[in-house]
């Protein structure tokens, strides 16, 4: 049994709704997970492990919040060779661009992204059939 960390950044509170049900989902499938706010975890301890989910919602045009998720992140590349990432977040416009963006930067970082879901606003049941089959990839 892994125990898997899920780490988000939310505003509104959607992607914290999304990072509550992937935690459910991976201990549904046999697994341990324990929900961060990105504010409440350090890099280092995040870098130890082999396998993690970050979350965050669009935000400017699309881009990853700048004040808290996107310095977090950046400071993360650099450990990122051979770690297992899921991706998550929702979004009130555009078309998901932000989330493409984040799983090719993950992926020249040297993560294997191992899935990726987005919702336009809220969770819906749709999102949470997806987030249960992201968690059956840990």
């Amino acid at each position: 049994m892994k125990e898997i960390k899920v780490v988000y950044w939310s505003g509104t509170g959607n992607t914290e709704s999304m990072a509550n049900i992937l935690a459910d989902a991976i201990k549904a499938s046999g697994n341990e997970a324990t929900v961060l706010n990105v504010s409440d975890i350090d890099k280092d301890k995040l870098l130890e492990e082999e396998v993690f989910a970050l979350g965050c919602p669009a935000c400017g045009s699309e881009e990853l919040e700048e004040g808290e998720m996107e310095p977090f992140v950046e400071s993360l590349e650099d450990g990122l060779s051979g770690k297992k990432v899921a991706l998550f977040g929702s979004y009130g416009w555009g078309s998901g661009e932000w989330m493409e963006t984040w799983s090719e930067r993950m992926t020249n970082a040297g993560a294997e992204v191992i899935g990726t879901v987005i919702c336009n606003v809220a969770p819906t049941e749709e999102t949470e059939a997806e987030l249960k089959e992201l968690a059956s990839k840990f």
